[in-house]
């Protein structure tokens, strides 16, 4: 696998080839807080004035290495490429018009630059805090515990339709991401804002170690059995969760909304 400094190389070295105006990465690799390990992308944007010239024909790719796999997408004005190499280094490039500058720092949490003798740059500022998290609000609160009880009932639905896939789909990417929101907000209202990573990756560093183990045991979605399993625990923990949020912040919990949802859930699905 080539090292750090090699990748480094071949990405600037490429650059100059290709004459790009400026060379900036994102990502991991710019978070000093980030756990280092081989799997980290290079995340890194060409700065270039002609677009059309440079997609027109892609064997400059080959300068990175060979590759397993690769993804093209579009991204509003700008193209996006993503490597997998067989040596385990992935690179995700962006090729980005010089006009476009903006919508591509807007679009990430910090960066780095690594080759900029235009100063293209200088003008813009990143924005190291767009995976934080601030104390909630009451409001927000409010609509995330609406939320959480009422798509509840959808995967409630699900399970009871044999759907398996409708049921996992709203039970962990709304209703445990809403949990999630609720942890984030614990953590936040001790700490003040808090960065928590793109995805709440960094979320469980702040809090004890029962907690992750906690919500790992929620992934199980293997069958029927283990979905309803799941969302009655997670249903559970949300509803303390959030009476403890709730006290500490001074909000208002609508507990009989929660109970009658949990009592719901509870008698379609244990007599299923």
């Amino acid at each position: 696998m080539r090292t750090e400094t090699e990748m480094f190389d071949v990405i600037l070295q490429t650059a100059k080839v290709l004459q790009v105006d400026a060379v900036a990465m994102s990502g991991s690799r710019t978070n000093s807080q980030a756990p280092k390990d081989e799997f980290q992308d290079y995340d890194v944007v060409y700065v270039v004035d002609d677009l059309d010239n440079l997609t027109s024909d892609l064997a400059w790719l080959d300068q990175f290495g060979t590759r397993i796999i690769e993804q093209h997408n579009l991204l509003g004005n700008r193209r996006l490429y993503l490597m997998l190499f067989e040596d385990g280094n992935r690179i995700d490039l962006t090729l980005c018009p010089t006009e476009y500058i903006q919508e591509w720092v807007d679009s990430e949490a910090g960066f780095t630059v690594l080759e900029d003798k235009k100063g293209l740059f200088e003008p813009y500022f990143p924005s190291p805090q767009r995976f934080w998290t601030s104390p909630a609000s009451a409001i927000d609160f409010e609509k995330a515990c609406n939320e959480f009880w009422w798509v509840s009932a959808y995967v409630v639905k699900g399970i009871c339709r044999k759907q398996v896939i409708y049921a996992t789909d709203h039970l962990y990417s709304i209703c445990q991401q809403e949990l999630l929101k609720i942890l984030a907000w614990q953590v936040a209202s001790d700490r003040g804002k808090v960065d928590i990573g793109k995805n709440y990756k960094y979320l469980f560093n702040y809090l004890p170690a029962e907690k992750k183990k906690e919500f790992s045991n929620l992934l199980d979605f293997s069958s029927l059995d283990k979905i309803i399993q799941s969302l009655l625990a997670t249903m559970q923990i949300f509803h303390q969760e959030s009476q403890i949020l709730a006290q500490k912040m001074g909000f208002d919990y609508d507990r009989e909304v929660a109970e009658k949802i949990i009592e719901y859930a509870k008698e379609k699905l244990l007599n299923h």
